[in-house]
């Protein structure tokens, strides 16, 4: 790949009967591909203990999805659809939009009964004054903010799976999806090995799904997103480093986070908003292995795990893993990847 890498690099073809539109009935029943140089193993999710070595550190990322899709009308009678992408205070939100035509400032939107007025924009987010609470609004009438190519409307199937089992910081509106395999039954095993785990924080953003419309990476402006990395989890980092263990992060959401609050080798406690962009040349600084779902062509998510095991590697394993039949994103299995040297 060359140096100014451009979107075309990361396209491939996949079935449409390789999207899982559910999760499977078990969680902890994933595949799991392992990618370590030219080597390519099938292996289960459930192996993913004794792959790891005692004293490595697993980096999870404790955001709780919320359910930040809410549908309303206009006193006209057009629909709305907002997708709310963060919280500002008690009855202010910042919102993605749909409707027929563009809201106006001062319009009202209905939403069950409880009353929202656009009061100014950033960028394509308008924020919304609500006359009600937003966080018990959204807990009462909001949809769980399934991803665009789940044809399904959400259930309660989804309320419980698309939701790691260590959520616990509200503020996502997508899923970390890598995280969505592992069972308290796996997180025993791990700590029975004596791997251990740390949490780090980052609110997955409407960004996420958002295409990359510029053909060289380098004019992309990469969607900010809110994070925190407490001085336990940096605590924790640094002495498995110092200790010449391994550092995995499940999900790229977390290696984003780590990787947020790294400075020359060492992680720090922070907290604020990232635009890390990761692209083919990046250097990382912390995390050695990657646990990651299969992204979607040409997104960003794409391009941070080529940047991560090696454009070539990656592209044999996205093929490995079709022929195999591996399913493939939010719901789908998983891959473990090795550090490129």
């Amino acid at each position: 790949m060359s140096s100014d890498p451009k979107l075309s690099d990361f396209d491939y073809e996949l079935p449409e009967a390789l999207i899982a539109q559910r999760p499977l009935a078990d969680r902890g029943a994933s595949r799991l591909l392992h990618l370590a140089g030219d080597r390519i193993e099938d292996r289960q999710f459930a192996d993913l203990p004794g792959l790891l070595e005692p004293g490595d550190l697993v980096v999870l990322n404790d955001t709780r999805v919320i359910k930040a899709r809410l549908f309303g009308v206009k006193p006209s009678g057009g629909r709305v659809e907002a997708l709310i992408e963060r919280i500002l205070d008690p009855h202010t939100a910042l919102a993605l939009l749909r409707s027929s035509h563009p809201l106006r400032s001062g319009q009202p939107v209905d939403f069950a009964g409880a009353h929202a007025y656009m009061v100014g924009r950033s960028g394509d987010l308008f924020e919304l004054r609500f006359d009600t609470e937003v966080a018990p609004l959204l807990e009462r009438i909001g949809q769980v903010p399934l991803p665009p190519y789940i044809e399904h409307a959400p259930d309660a199937q989804d309320e419980a799976r698309y939701q790691t089992v260590y959520a616990r910081c509200a503020g996502a509106v997508a899923a970390p999806t890598a995280g969505l395999h592992l069972t308290q039954q796996l997180l025993q095993r791990l700590g029975a090995r004596g791997i251990g785990v740390a949490f780090v924080t980052l609110h997955v953003g409407a960004g996420t799904f958002a295409p990359v419309r510029t053909e060289r990476l380098a004019d992309h402006a990469m969607h900010a997103e809110r994070y925190q990395v407490a001085q336990e989890a940096a605590r924790a980092i640094n002495a498995t480093r110092a200790a010449g263990r391994r550092v995995l992060a499940v999900g790229t959401t977390a290696l984003r986070a780590v990787e947020s609050a790294a400075r020359d080798g060492i992680v720090y406690a922070a907290e604020g908003e990232t635009r890390l962009f990761i692209v083919p040349g990046h250097r990382f600084q912390v995390v050695d292995r990657l646990v990651t779902n299969f992204h979607l062509p040409r997104s960003t998510l794409l391009m941070l795990v080529t940047a991560f095991a090696g454009a070539e590697p990656v592209r044999r394993c996205y093929r490995h893993a079709i022929e195999r039949g591996y399913r493939f994103y939010s719901y789908g299995d998983a891959m473990l990847a090795e550090r490129a040297a």
